[in-house]
């Protein structure tokens, strides 16, 4: 039997939405051999949980309620944060599908309209596939509503058998179709919208007479069926979409083709992906258009890039703001503010609380904390700056290390406007230097810097004189010496 063509593309938004959202993330997912509850696993910027809850979200429910068994608390502390107007009931006892869905609806009492139920370990499907589906069951007037795909291998996966008509009749398993049943490709997606009184009532009705003895959501359907109801089927555009995560392949699986749909929509919106086979960046970034990211370049979390930007190669850039026509190279970066024009790296360390103003520059082996460079301000290499304010315009010779630390508190140096500081620079905080201010190399500064003057701490030098022949006779450095002594001896 073959399947009926794909439904007709929705309007941008359902028409109406939906009463409530069930989120089924009880399960254990025994094959992830993990500590973590399967549907917690990040994908792209989000838990697969995270991502099923954003793409239910348009649809503008009323409720949402998440069933939670395996690692309940770990689930429920992470909706705390990522969906606080969720609410989550406990499954004690995995008993299938069905009871999941029966215990949530029963604390919907009073759910009137429909009802959205989804797995909560689908991180590919999209909120365009849910509102379809979702149009698609008001238009046609159903009762239920199940989304399919239509895929080429469906071994192992529930048939969706339809009537002449193209009514879903039946979603037979595998170990229980025919040969002509198990001909079919299109199967079941395990996303359903259904008249929430209806549903209810069908739930009630499922037993657990099967090989597992657990209450399988499917059954809702043969029964709806069975009474005579309408039940349609609506198939995803997209077969991806609706393809679940049970193992650590398909967990990398799944990141690689959500990878590809972020980089594809970068790339149509004007940014330039050099490699994106080594180009990762999760569905929480924004990128302007014109900006170039290089091979080996990630951006996470709540990362914005602006307009004409050069990232990468090999940069991790993570929850950080990296402004217009800036460029980042070989950076390692936190919690951090690049601003536009600005040029940081190769090999550099941003943590948490660095801003970088217009034109400023943070070049080879440094590292930040909590540190604010002014217009034009630059830290060429090798130095370490934190809990430090700079002004703009000033110079930070190389080897410079800002001591904030004292063993039990942290703090702070401000070097004003336009100064320049010397190269192997130690600023024992708290301590200020002053605009159009200067110090010498070598200097461990300890008190303030007046504007305008020159910063001098460091110990007069000394020569002992013969010292290398006295201590270390015979060695290449006595001969060298011995020679050079010789020499200066003649030429006098």
């Amino acid at each position: 039997m073959s399947a009926p063509a794909p439904s007709a593309p929705a309007p941008s938004a359902p028409d109406p939405s939906v009463a409530a959202v069930v989120v089924l993330a009880a399960g254990q997912g025994t094959r992830m051999r993990s500590r973590t509850p399967k549907v917690l696993h990040p994908v792209g910027g989000r838990s697969m949980l995270g991502h099923v809850l954003a793409a239910a979200g348009p649809l503008g429910a009323a409720a949402t309620v998440v069933v939670v068994g395996s690692g309940r608390d770990q689930v429920e502390a992470h909706l705390a944060a990522v969906a606080p107007q969720a609410r989550s009931v406990v499954q004690e006892q995995q008993n299938g599908s069905g009871h999941a869905a029966a215990l949530a609806l029963a604390t919907l009492t009073d759910l009137a309209g429909p009802v959205l139920i989804v797995n909560g370990d689908a991180p590919l499907l999209r909120g365009s596939t849910v509102q379809a589906l979702v149009q698609a069951h008001h238009d046609a007037g159903d009762v239920l509503t199940v989304l399919t795909a239509a895929v080429p291998d469906p071994t192992g996966l529930g048939r969706i058998v339809r009537d002449a008509e193209g009514r879903v009749t039946a979603i037979v398993e595998e170990r229980d179709a025919t040969p002509e049943q198990r001909a079919i490709t299109e199967v079941n997606a395990g996303v359903y919208v259904g008249d929430g009184a209806a549903v209810r009532a069908a739930l009630a009705r499922v037993g657990a007479a099967n090989d597992q003895g657990e209450q399988y959501l499917t059954d809702v359907l043969g029964l709806l069926v069975g009474d005579g109801a309408q039940v349609g089927g609506h198939r995803a555009a997209d077969p991806e979409d609706t393809l679940g995560c049970n193992d650590r392949r398909e967990l990398a699986a799944r990141r690689r083709t959500l990878n590809d749909r972020v980089l594809d929509d970068l790339m149509r919106g004007g940014v330039t992906v050099v490699d994106p086979a080594t180009t990762w960046v999760d569905v929480t970034v924004e990128v302007g258009p014109d900006t170039v990211l290089h091979p080996g370049t990630q951006l996470l979390g709540a990362t914005v890039v602006g307009e004409a930007a050069v990232v990468g190669p090999d940069c991790t850039l993570t929850d950080t703001e990296v402004g217009d026509g800036a460029r980042v190279v070989r950076t390692h970066a936190e919690l951090a503010v690049v601003g536009p024009d600005v040029s940081v790296g190769p090999f550099a360390y941003l943590r948490p609380g660095t801003r970088l103003a217009r034109g400023a520059k943070v070049g080879t082996f440094v590292e930040t904390k909590n540190a604010s460079l002014g217009e034009g301000a630059k830290v060429p290499h090798l130095s370490y700056v934190g809990d430090a304010t700079i002004g703009e315009g000033t110079n930070i010779g190389a080897a410079t290390v800002f001591v904030n630390y004292d063993g039990v508190d942290k703090h702070h140096t401000t070097i004003g406007a336009h100064a320049r500081t010397g190269a192997d620079n130690m600023f024992v905080a708290p301590v200020t230097v002053g605009d159009g201010a200067y110090t010498a190399a070598g200097s461990v500064i300890t008190t303030d810097v007046p504007p305008g003057a020159m910063g001098v701490a460091r110990a007069a030098q000394r020569n002992v004189g013969g010292w290398v022949g006295r201590r270390r006779p015979g060695t290449p450095a006595a001969r060298a010496a011995d020679a050079a002594l010789d020499r200066t001896s003649d030429d006098a």
